[in-house]
């Protein structure tokens, strides 16, 4: 029996394993310089008592995420990642409505009732299962926290054991029936996911813009401090965006390299109109489909009210992205019927929203 369970068994007070990997957590949370030095990282300050937090949002029974934190390589790393890879589940869980059976986490080393290890073989398991219980109206979330690498031909996501490709992840996914799934890969070498993993309905944001940016990255810690920072909500709608997490994340990242005097080795980029490659701005057609992609759902308010207004509000949704994504095609399309789809396109919302106002009166 290890120490740290004698000690439990012994203790007066009660404990939990739960309770000890956040104290552990809470006081390990430090970033690794690539010169040696450490430094504590902002993420370890949301590590608050679970009392002191808001209650939480009504569970979207729509919406599933996978988290993926990988292969280390050193202790510090394990620590960071873990960390991470904790307070990332727990902020979807808690601020988000994702429900706890519909968050799966993986990790270098399995957490007790939060992780399973991170092998290839249970992340094929993992989406395996994600087959016969997501719906085509379901969205999927996918973060990778880690090292990646690229050998000049296959970019692949560092995992305890044999590694997967992002073609072998191009597999998995497209074995989903959920229509929008959105990734997160925040590892070194990310960039070279984008072109494997770009489609129809997909979001993918990567830390870095190639796979010759194979230092460790920082993406992962501000994206993560976007997701209870305020100032996150650009257009001031309520709402968090995938749009804005990444704008937010990026920016904080290029200001740190900014701060400490030292060349950028991670340059974030976004791609969602299915055309393989990324940008690190809204062009190119690309940020459309983030910018009315959400990480939270219903408030409370909205949830609690009827069939007919969350019928309504997801149909202002969906028109809402439609208009989008008219918008990036605009190029493609001539001017006339451009004009006459954006139009119908804008009466429709329109009624829409009147419909929703009066359901809210």
């Amino acid at each position: 029996m290890s120490n740290m369970k004698r000690w439990l068994q012994s203790s007066s007070q009660p404990f939990t394993l739960h309770a000890v990997i956040w104290s552990c957590l809470a006081a390990c949370a430090f970033w690794v310089e690539p010169n040696g030095a450490i430094s504590q990282t902002p993420v370890s300050q949301d590590l608050t008592p679970r009392a002191e937090k808001a209650a939480r949002p009504p569970v979207d029974p729509k919406k599933f995420s996978v988290i993926i934190s990988g292969a280390s390589g050193e202790e510090s790393y394990a620590k960071q990642f873990a960390d991470w890879m904790v307070v990332l589940r727990r902020t979807l869980i808690e601020r988000f409505g994702f429900g706890e059976d519909h968050v799966i986490a993986l990790s270098e080393k399995p957490l007790e009732r939060i992780s399973t290890r991170a092998t290839a073989e249970e992340v094929r398991r993992t989406f395996r299962s994600l087959e016969h219980v997501a719906k085509p109206e379901s969205t999927l979330f996918i973060f990778f926290i880690g090292h990646g690498t690229f050998d000049g031909k296959q970019a692949k996501f560092n995992l305890a054991g044999p590694d997967l490709s992002a073609g072998d992840y191009n597999t998995l996914i497209s074995s989903i029936p959920a229509r929008r799934v959105i990734i997160f890969n925040m590892a070194s070498a990310s960039g070279e996911f984008i072109k494997p993993l770009s489609g129809n309905g997909r979001i993918i944001i990567t830390a870095t813009r190639s796979g010759q940016e194979q230092n460790a990255t920082r993406f992962t810690e501000y994206f993560l401090a976007a997701l209870s920072e305020s100032k996150v909500d650009a257009d001031q709608n309520g709402r968090i965006s995938v749009l804005e997490t990444f704008n937010y994340a990026s920016r904080q990242t290029a200001e740190f390299y900014t701060r400490a005097g030292r060349l950028a080795t991670e340059h974030a980029l976004l791609e969602d109109n299915g055309d393989g490659a990324g940008h690190q701005t809204v062009e190119g057609g690309d940020g459309q489909l983030a910018r009315v992609t959400y990480l939270d759902s219903l408030t409370a308010d909205e949830a609690a009210t009827n069939a007919e207004m969350a019928k309504l509000l997801s149909e202002r949704a969906r028109l809402e992205e439609e208009i989008e994504q008219l918008k990036a095609r605009k190029s493609q399309m001539q001017g006339a019927e451009y004009e006459t789809d954006l139009e119908r396109l804008f009466v429709t919302l329109a009624k829409t929203n009147r419909s929703l106002k009066k359901h809210s009166n």
